[in-house]
């Protein structure tokens, strides 16, 4: 994909969650400077799209974070989207970093976001980085792989 990439230092800190004790006035677990009901929460309970692909990836980090599969079904891209997804409550995702963006915007039509993912899982700690590829589906913005 060609485009411009653009690094997020301020993404980069690592964002604390925890699940049991995330509510609308709790620090949003993607680690931006906001709450929870006002940072990804609002995606959650829709009908808010994120604007950019950015914020599509850490509402889903939060999804993971606050076991929302619906949620992680809902923004999947539907050619890609499996039938049904399980997650293990015995991960805690412990923080996020955005690494690298490429394009993504309101303006584009498609974009990766490049993050690790910290968590634990049974007391022994993780770290998944992965480039993810979004796209925009009838308008909203969506997880394609």
């Amino acid at each position: 994909m060609a485009g411009r990439s653009a690094r997020n230092s301020r993404s980069a800190r690592p964002s604390r969650s925890s699940r049991s004790a995330v509510t609308a006035d709790s620090p949003c677990p993607c680690g931006l400077d906001a709450t929870y009901g006002a940072c990804c929460g609002r995606f959650h309970a829709g009908p808010a799209t994120a604007p950019t692909a950015e914020l599509l990836m850490r509402s889903r980090y939060s999804a993971f974070a606050v076991l929302d599969a619906a949620y992680l079904l809902r923004s999947w891209d539907p050619a890609t989207r499996p039938p049904a997804i399980e997650l293990d409550p015995a991960t805690r995702w412990t923080g996020l970093e955005i690494l690298d963006t490429t394009d993504g915007s309101p303006f584009h039509t498609t974009g990766t976001v490049t993050f690790r993912a910290h968590f634990t899982r049974r007391g022994e700690p993780g770290v998944q980085e992965e480039r993810s590829r979004f796209a925009r589906h009838d308008g909203a913005w969506v997880y394609v792989g």
